[in-house]
């Protein structure tokens, strides 16, 4: 067997799309739960000997070489394994939108939630930090709303052959606002993220990883 990925994350974190991927390429890993909301210190000293920013995912490749960032990482992976189809090729007239799209959804929505998860980091009481987060779900929601105005899905947000960009967004969009607000405003990219969560290759993947518990797409408004 080939040597394994080593995956610093969490059921239900930002490392969940970069195990879908490794899990439909077929290739060996392992997880090193590293959840802060759950560990606290601890879990954060073991992310911290891989990633300074402790913070998920953190993936350790099988040559030695550390990797972080989602989108990197998943951009990565699918260009390392052409055959997957999971990624559009250097040459492929849909390379701009799947660069421009993966980097949108890192720079544009994913990255409110370092904010988010913890609101202390960036405003000093409870006042303030309500603030940021009705604020910041309004902007997600917003840029949610900007990404389907500018796309335009077939069966998959590039067309009809799934990609890591539609794992970033079917995994993104479970946190809130939530999907309920998500299909609100981006109502073509909704079903698109419809159709991989009930991919049957993931099916026993996210009951493990990122179960669809009840209530789990309900709106929430901080």
């Amino acid at each position: 067997m080939d040597k394994a990925f080593t995956v610093f994350g969490a059921a239900g974190s930002g490392s969940v799309s970069v195990e879908a991927a490794l899990t439909l390429l077929g290739l060996p890993y392992e997880v090193i739960e590293g959840a802060s909301w759950d560990g606290g210190e601890s879990a954060l000293k073991r992310i911290a000997a891989v990633n300074p920013m402790r913070q998920v995912p953190a993936v350790v490749l099988p040559g030695g070489e550390v990797m972080t960032e989602a989108a990197a990482i998943l951009i990565w992976l699918a260009d390392s394994h052409p055959e997957s189809g999971l990624s559009p090729g250097l040459d492929d007239p849909r390379r701009p939108a799947f660069l421009r799209w993966m980097s949108f959804v890192a720079s544009s929505i994913y990255a409110f939630y370092w904010q988010r998860d913890d609101p202390a980091r960036v405003a000093p009481d409870a006042a303030s930090q309500d603030f940021l987060l009705r604020r910041t779900n309004e902007r997600i929601a917003h840029n949610w709303g900007v990404m389907e105005a500018q796309t335009d899905p077939a069966r998959y947000i590039l067309g009809d052959e799934m990609t890591v960009l539609d794992l970033f967004v079917t995994v993104t969009s479970r946190y809130r606002p939530r999907r309920e607000r998500f299909y609100q405003v981006a109502p073509r990219l909704g079903e698109v993220v419809r159709r991989v969560d009930v991919d049957p290759r993931l099916t026993a993947f996210w009951d493990e990883r990122y179960p669809f518990e009840e209530g789990w797409d309900a709106l929430s408004e901080v």
